[in-house]
């Protein structure tokens, strides 16, 4: 295994996050998609970092038309980028798009629950295993007819969500949704070993898919904004920073002398996978800055991620080796199988946050 590169100067830096930048306002959004939450936020921190308010008036514009007409709502609106949603009220101070925001709010908690979770998903996203793998008989039931599910993807659209609307709004009763979705998240899908699994089905026993890179990314971003947004003595406070520091202390262990992880973070056979790396040296640089984590283990590993992903970029400012959405498998194969190559939200966002949030520690 190849060492890590260089880290580039902040200059070099900072050109290739006005590439990048560039990439996510031109990205095709729909409102609302999986990727809209990274992506966003990537172009809001982008903007104040090249002090560029292009980027500000982007996402702006984009959230105040969907706030003029938030309804009818829709599963996917979950996946709505509540975190810059709610920045964007808070600088604008616009109340069409808090009383939106309060609408979605009171949408996302009328859904039914499974393992103390909002459903995401009335039949979930499973898809025949990526590399053909033949699914054994109750495996294939499932996939023929879905049972409901969630996703670790969504611990960074509701609990995150929820807590910064209540933070903004003073609305306690938002924040205790927020952490106690966060968790149900951590009691649901973390494994022993700090290590998310990808999703579970409602009322089958068991949860799926363990390992996969994008997965532990989404989980420790969505703690971080958490803690974020909740007060030093919340008494749900301790639980999420213990699941975020075991699932931090982990993924340095899984790491790559390259900086960067495998697809499933234990399987190299999976291959590449450009995403984990910034999800990782973001999630990394706000653990250090929330003061939960030993800075002199957890910086080292932040370097390296943050090189690994930036030499994962190309001169034009598109990361390489992102998988596509990989939707939901009950095989491992699935995940070491899912194609490559895509210019999408989840890859280009973490490159802008990863770039942002290390800035002030280097």
């Amino acid at each position: 295994m190849t060492q890590a590169p260089a880290l580039p100067s902040r200059e070099e830096r900072l050109l290739l996050l006005e590439k990048v930048g560039k990439s996510l306002l031109a990205m095709p959004y729909k409102s609302w998609n999986f990727g809209d939450s990274t992506g966003f936020e990537g172009i809001l921190e982008a903007g104040r970092l090249l002090k560029d308010p292009t980027y500000f008036s982007f996402a702006n514009g984009w959230i105040r038309a969907w706030a003029s007409r938030p309804e009818p709502f829709r599963r996917l609106d979950c996946t709505a980028p509540g975190v810059a949603m709610v920045e964007i009220a808070h600088e604008t101070k616009d109340k069409a798009i808090i009383d939106s925001l309060n609408l979605l709010a009171a949408y996302l908690m009328s859904r039914t629950k499974d393992r103390g979770i909002y459903d995401t998903w009335e039949s979930l996203c499973l898809i025949p295993p990526y590399g053909g793998e033949e699914l054994p008989t109750n495996e294939a039931k499932w996939l023929a007819n879905p049972p409901g599910g969630t996703c670790i993807d969504c611990l960074h659209f509701d609990p995150p969500f929820f807590t910064a609307l209540g933070k903004e709004t003073g609305r306690e009763d938002l924040v205790t949704v927020g952490v106690e979705q966060a968790h149900a998240y951590i009691d649901a899908l973390q494994k022993e070993n700090g290590i998310f699994d990808h999703f579970f089905m409602n009322g089958v026993e068991g949860t799926w898919a363990p390992g996969w890179g994008r997965g532990q990314g989404w989980a420790l971003l969505g703690m971080m904004d958490v803690l974020k947004n909740i007060s030093l003595n919340h008494p749900g406070r301790k639980k999420i920073e213990d699941a975020s520091t075991k699932l931090i202390y982990s993924m340095i262990k899984l790491q790559r002398e390259d900086g960067r992880w495998w697809c499933v973070v234990d399987s190299e056979r999976s291959g590449e996978e450009g995403s984990t790396a910034g999800f990782m040296a973001t999630g990394f640089a706000r653990a250090i800055k929330l003061g939960i984590v030993d800075e002199a283990i957890v910086k080292p590993a932040m370097i390296k991620a943050l090189a690994g992903v930036i030499a994962d970029t190309d001169s034009a400012g598109e990361l390489q080796n992102v998988t596509a959405a990989v939707m939901a498998s009950t095989r491992k194969s699935h995940y070491e199988f899912t194609p490559r190559g895509f210019s999408v939200p989840w890859g280009q966002g973490p490159v802008a946050l990863a770039i942002c949030e290390t800035d002030s520690l280097l």
